[in-house]
């Protein structure tokens, strides 16, 4: 997969160190924030390592420099610029312009209506319309854009400090999972879909009927069960500040095109860098209707996910043959427990090498990657932007490996369930 050509043994197996080193650093994150508190001195240096967003940014990097090091400049120069950074950059620019306010505004007033339609508890009813629809959704506004609209619209209801870690925790782990199924609705969505769907073959109708509506059955689950045990903590309303002038119908119709026209780019990054530069003069020409774009926020996200493609370009060479060697059904709970180590998307690209892999292994390896895509930040492309949106309402700001391993552990055995079975 392009690692470098001088001394590539040795090099990738400081990849695959270094690969480790960052994985034990993501789940570590929240030792540095409490260093940061013992030791006021050097807290600087201590709130950037617990950046979980910084973590895989910062060791690709270090990761270059031995490579410099030991090969020369150039071959770290050629191997950084063989990588693909295209979901990097379509990831940044779909959670500024999928975080605006007009975009939010019209999302809470949909909620809202919907809340008001239909019987019972209003609170419940948007929080479950963000667990399950949301996510769903993804599979057309693709999945970093479907996250981003629920991590915004979910945090004030449920992601407070005041609410206890273990509730939100569950809620956190059902927004992750279920995004990362309910992109298989299509064949473009999900980034474990879009690396195998040209070379198999599987266009949207095959994934629908193979895939997508065990997927929705396992969504609505992870959402009604999941919304009954944290109904208690639910906030009552989110209404904006009666300061705030509401965005015309206009502004958001035109927000919502700028969001879609780049969803429909998103392989092609000049077109959609060229509408997002045109989108921040819209949006700066109506300054009145925004809110602060999340720039910081999507830029570290983009920056870990620039460090993982970096960093996970070093590890076929040990990770395609564990792959290969595989039975579909050791395939589908392998993958599954992998993916929590690594990005879905880099596992079910490996698979799509596989000379001769059977229909079976595929469906194994698939179903497997997107099951397990919400036990750890890394496991799904848009689990850092999640992160990045939502830490704030946990203690310390950061938010747990072991406490989102939890929390994602019910709703992914209803995953797998659905995909095993039905």
């Amino acid at each position: 997969m392009g690692a470098p050509e001088t001394s590539p043994t040795a090099i990738q197996i400081l990849g695959a160190v270094l690969f480790g080193i960052a994985l034990v650093h993501t789940f570590t994150v929240k030792h540095f924030e409490r260093l940061a508190h013992r030791y006021p001195a050097h807290a600087g240096l201590f709130h950037l390592l617990g950046e979980v967003e910084v973590v895989f940014g910062f060791w690709a990097m270090v990761l270059m420099l031995l490579v410099a090091l030991l090969a020369g400049p150039g071959v770290a120069l050629n191997y950084a610029e063989s990588r693909q950074y295209t979901e990097p950059m379509f990831v940044f620019v779909v959670m500024v312009v999928a975080a605006s306010r007009p975009i939010l505004e019209g999302v809470r007033a949909a909620t809202h209506w919907a809340a008001e339609y239909f019987p019972g508890d209003a609170a419940m009813l948007r929080v479950w319309l963000c667990l399950a629809l949301v996510p769903l959704l993804g599979s057309f506004i693709t999945e970093p854009a479907a996250m981003t609209i629920a991590a915004l619209t979910l945090a004030p209801q449920m992601f407070r400090r005041e609410v206890p870690e273990l509730p939100k925790y569950l809620a956190l782990g059902a927004l992750f999972v279920n995004v990362s199924i309910g992109g298989t609705l299509t064949s473009f969505a999900a980034p474990p879909v879009l690396m195998v769907a040209s070379t198999w073959g599987w266009d949207t109708p095959f994934m629908a009927r193979t895939f997508g509506w065990k997927a929705a059955v396992a969504v609505l689950v992870n959402a009604t069960v999941v919304t009954a045990l944290v109904r208690r903590h639910l906030a009552a309303d989110v209404a904006a500040e009666a300061t705030e002038p509401r965005a015309p119908l206009l502004v958001i119709a035109i927000h919502a095109v700028f969001l879609a026209a780049i969803v429909v780019l998103a392989h092609h990054p000049v077109a959609f860098l060229g509408l997002f530069l045109l989108f921040l003069g819209y949006a700066r020409a109506y300054e009145r209707y925004q809110a602060p774009l999340i720039v910081r926020e999507a830029l570290l996200v983009a920056f870990f996910l620039a460090g993982l493609v970096v960093l996970g370009g070093m590890q076929d060479w040990w990770l395609q043959p564990i792959v290969s060697a595989m039975s579909p059904t050791t395939l589908f709970f392998g993958t599954a427990t992998l993916t929590a180590f690594t990005d879905n998307a880099a596992l079910t690209y490996l698979g799509s090498l596989i000379p001769g892999i059977s229909d079976e292994a595929k469906y194994a390896l698939v179903a497997g990657a997107v099951a397990g895509g919400g036990l750890t930040v890394i496991a799904n492309a848009p689990n850092p932007a999640g992160v990045a949106l939502l830490r704030e309402g946990f203690a310390d700001g950061t938010i747990g490996a072991g406490g989102l391993a939890l929390g994602a552990a019910f709703p992914t055995v209803v995953g797998l369930v659905a995909f095993a079975l039905l």
